[in-house]
């Protein structure tokens, strides 16, 4: 269990500098949708280009963050009904949801992936619209995010079983506090601190 936690730990450390790293394309998926509409109004032309380039952009963030966000325990789930659960059930509900549910649904999508990205290479697809970008940029994020996912999946199914089995705390509940909030023990000394 040890090599497979190290090799989790490995996946984590990629995922989590892919998923900030590519936090900064929002900021430049803003800036292009701001100067793209400011052209607009000033000189009533457009772009395609720069439109397909603001969408590629917002595709590639929601595509190489899914891992980071699995990661982080912070993707969609109906906590309504699994916050009554006991810890330990909602920790084999996500070992089997891991493994019968997003793992196989990620492996379809890298098998499907690739050779919608590799014949998309080969060709120069290129979009059709007028003055629009090459498409195998955007195909090839598509496989590199659920190929991550994928990644991020073993990596969640090793903990989730070295949880249940002992061998590590979860590190889901493992919050991380700014910097200002750490320097108190508890939820009761902040509170004091802060009171009026």
């Amino acid at each position: 269990m040890t090599v497979l936690l190290k090799f989790s730990r490995i996946i984590d450390a990629i995922t989590v500098y892919i998923g900030k790293s590519v936090s900064w394309l929002i900021l430049v998926a803003v800036l292009v949708s701001a100067g793209n509409a400011t052209i607009r109004k000033l000189f009533d032309t457009s772009s395609n280009a720069w439109l397909e380039l603001q969408w590629y952009l917002y595709g590639t963030v929601f595509l190489l963050a899914a891992a980071y966000t699995l990661q982080r325990n912070e993707h969609v789930r109906i906590d309504i009904v699994t916050g009554r659960l006991a810890k330990r059930t909602r920790d084999w509900i996500d070992l089997f949801g891991h493994v019968f549910f997003l793992t196989p649904f990620c492996v379809i999508m890298v098998w499907l992936a690739w050779p919608f990205m590799t014949n998309s290479m080969r060709s120069g697809e290129i979009s059709v619209n007028a003055g629009g970008l090459v498409l195998w940029p955007a195909k090839t994020m598509i496989f590199a995010g659920f190929t991550l996912l994928l990644a991020q999946a073993v990596s969640e199914i090793i903990k989730r079983v070295a949880v249940l089995r002992g061998d590590i705390e979860d590190p889901t509940e493992q919050h991380e506090l700014p910097p200002a909030v750490e320097e108190f023990e508890t939820a009761a000394d902040l509170e004091e601190r802060v009171r009026p």
